[in-house]
């Protein structure tokens, strides 16, 4: 039980890996029909998915003359596919391979008069095996995947309430299927340098504009088989060597050297008496650390509703 009422599910990554990996896979090909069709948007914010009260949705994506949308549904464990037409379909998500899923997906949105055609292959996985051939047998549990999109409603409902006094250009909290992970971006409204490093799978131009302005981002990743902890994050762009140096809070936040960001277990949060205080201490500390050593114009950026 945590302060606000919210209820934080517990998450274990190794109990989980399975289903983790199967919808790491099936996000990036739904998002990747959402990045197909839609029109491009800064920072990649056309290809995100989003939280709602069944699940992640991709939001209304252009096709023809109307729209549609393809929606997780964690509460009958189901893909669901609804056009402006009114014709809609739906598949189970239990049993699906990566594969499977790929050729459902893709024959359904066919069959609903969709025409799409994607880049078969994950981005962001050193691994990338193409949709179609990847037959791996992964066991999907619906336990898993519900209490994972139950942690995404608890955090959300937390950085809703640490977006309100922010006045300055951010993104919506939205779900990037690429990392896998929920997050939130305050920009400063200056450029920064530009981006130099590399990600698996990615192309660079894609990151040089992601980070072509300075940033402080915020977030939940439910791990991988490098890290299996279940973890929120804080970075800014450019990383300044200050940054780190910063006092932040809660007493559980650390930092990741090799990440190069703060970092939150999200057990820490999850068996806090009020989980949704604790999150919210290590969003403003680490913002307020991210501002102070990019020295952002905080009388401009920020207001006061009180």
């Amino acid at each position: 039980m945590a302060g606000n009422g919210l209820q934080w599910p517990v998450l274990n990554f190794q109990e989980s890996e399975s289903t983790f990996e199967l919808l790491h896979h099936w996000t990036q090909i739904v998002g990747k029909v959402r990045l197909k069709l839609s029109p491009k948007k800064n920072h990649s914010w056309h290809v995100t998915l989003y939280l709602d009260p069944a699940g992640l949705t991709t939001g209304p994506i252009p096709y023809g003359s109307g729209i549609f949308e393809i929606k997780f549904d964690f509460n009958r464990h189901e893909l669901k596919i609804k056009t402006s037409s009114g014709r809609q379909d739906r598949f189970a998500l239990a049993g699906q391979t990566v594969a499977s899923f790929y050729e459902q997906l893709l024959e359904k949105l066919e069959y609903l008069g969709v025409k799409v055609k994607i880049h078969g292959s994950p981005n962001e996985l050193p691994e990338a095996v193409p949709f179609a051939k990847n037959k791996k047998r992964l066991l999907y549990q619906p336990e898993a995947a519900k209490s994972f999109w139950k942690a995404l409603i608890c955090i959300k409902r937390t950085l809703l309430e640490f977006g309100e006094q922010f006045a300055g250009k951010c993104s919506p909290i939205h779900f990037f299927w690429g990392s896998f992970d929920l997050a939130y971006t305050r920009f400063s409204g200056r450029k920064a340098p530009k981006f130099s490093g590399s990600i698996p799978n990615m192309p660079s131009h894609v990151m040089e504009e992601a980070y072509s302005h300075e940033l402080y981002s915020v977030g939940f990743w439910p791990g991988n088989k490098d890290f299996p902890e279940p973890s929120f994050y804080a970075y800014c762009y450019p990383n300044l060597p200050e940054f780190k140096e910063e006092p932040v809070q809660p007493k559980e936040a650390y930092w990741n050297e090799a990440l190069g960001e703060f970092m939150l277990s999200y057990a820490a949060v999850q068996k806090s008496p009020d989980g949704h205080k604790k999150l919210l201490e290590f969003c403003n500390s680490t913002y307020h650390a991210a501002a102070k050593v990019a020295n952002w114009d905080r009388d401009a950026l920020e207001t006061d509703f009180n």
